[in-house]
């Protein structure tokens, strides 16, 4: 049965029974029940096409990602975009993800949402300075952003603890005897890598420690760029006695830079990672500032995202969640 005998049968205009059915409020409750029973009774299912040109929702959600090479291998991100594609499809939501170069990424942003291609967005990878969440408020599209970015008005954001996860990782270094501590850390155009290393150097000042400045590099977010980074740092006179990698990505890169040069993690330098490693170092116990749960943490970004589609304001959905530091065998005492 199609919409027009449904609406034969009640005898009701085609207009009234589809508002019904997708509940529009200026239709009565008595109204809304008897459509509903005999679209029940008849066994009426919804063109979902149909449904999509006349309340205007593509029941479509998406990510628009500039995939690294490492990415599809990353367990962390994996989780999460499965949590936010699990609890989507228990909503009767499709999830895509759209890979883009990232100098196409804002124009992609555009097109998304110039031709309503998809309901609402997750940005990823939030920039301090980000054109992408600057163009979706300027829009009025719906999205929520993994992270935080440097404006002032309001948005949808679900974040961890950047400062609180910092000074977890160089309290614990503090407490073994540590005072020349590097930070190996990621691009500070993104977001979370500023916060991470304006905590680290609080939390040194705190302490009342110096941070040399050849001890804080900001250029590693892959492997690759980790071991060159480690690199760096092992050549530095005189050389830290520990290091915080702000990202598992480059985390792996730098203990393999360690291993290479002969040294033992633990004992001749200490080193905790930002982000879970049991899966790239097999055998390896590194100490961790760990993100619990990600893949509940993509579900809450679905449910923020379904809450904004839904009218729910932007500012009543900013959520952070705690890290905790997971001990490993890469914490050891100052060595002399």
């Amino acid at each position: 049965m199609n919409l027009k005998a449904l609406a034969d049968t009640l005898g009701m205009s085609k207009t009234t029974v589809s508002r019904a059915l997708n509940g529009y409020p200026e239709v009565s409750a008595a109204t809304r029940e008897r459509v509903l029973a005999a679209a029940a009774a008849h066994g009426y299912r919804a063109n979902p096409v149909a449904r999509h040109l006349a309340v205007g929702r593509s029941n479509v959600l998406g990510i628009i990602y500039p995939l690294l090479p490492a990415d599809l291998g990353d367990p962390m991100f994996l989780a999460v975009v499965g949590g936010v594609s699990a609890a989507l499809e228990d909503s009767g939501m499709n999830f895509i993800i759209v890979p883009v170069s990232p100098a196409n990424e804002l124009r992609s942003y555009e097109q998304m949402v110039a031709g309503r291609r998809v309901d609402g967005l997750i940005v990823s990878r939030t920039q301090a300075d980000d054109p992408r969440i600057a163009y979706l408020l300027e829009a009025g599209f719906p999205f929520v952003a993994h992270g935080r970015t440097g404006t002032d008005l309001p948005y949808a954001w679900f974040d961890y603890d950047n400062a609180a996860g910092i000074a977890l990782a160089v309290d614990a270094l503090l407490a073994h005897g540590h005072r020349r501590i590097a930070l190996l850390g990621s691009p500070l155009a993104l977001n979370f890598a500023r916060q991470r290393r304006a905590s680290f150097i609080a939390r040194m000042a705190h302490a009342g420690l110096p941070v040399d400045a050849a001890h804080l590099p900001e250029v590693a977010i892959d492997r690759r760029s980790g071991y060159q980074a480690m690199q760096g740092l092992l050549a530095t006179t005189p050389r830290p006695t520990a290091v915080v990698v702000d990202n598992h990505l480059s985390g792996v890169g730098a203990v393999r830079a360690l291993l290479d040069a002969g040294l033992a993690i633990g004992r001749d330098i200490s080193l905790v990672v930002w982000g879970g490693m049991a899966d790239a170092l097999a055998g390896l116990d590194v100490a961790t500032v760990d993100q619990p749960d990600p893949r509940g943490a993509g579900a809450r970004m679905a449910a923020m995202l379904l809450a904004r589609l839904d009218g729910t304001p932007a500012a009543a959905l900013q959520e952070l969640w705690q890290p905790v530091l997971l001990p490993g065998t890469t914490i050891g005492a100052c060595p002399g």
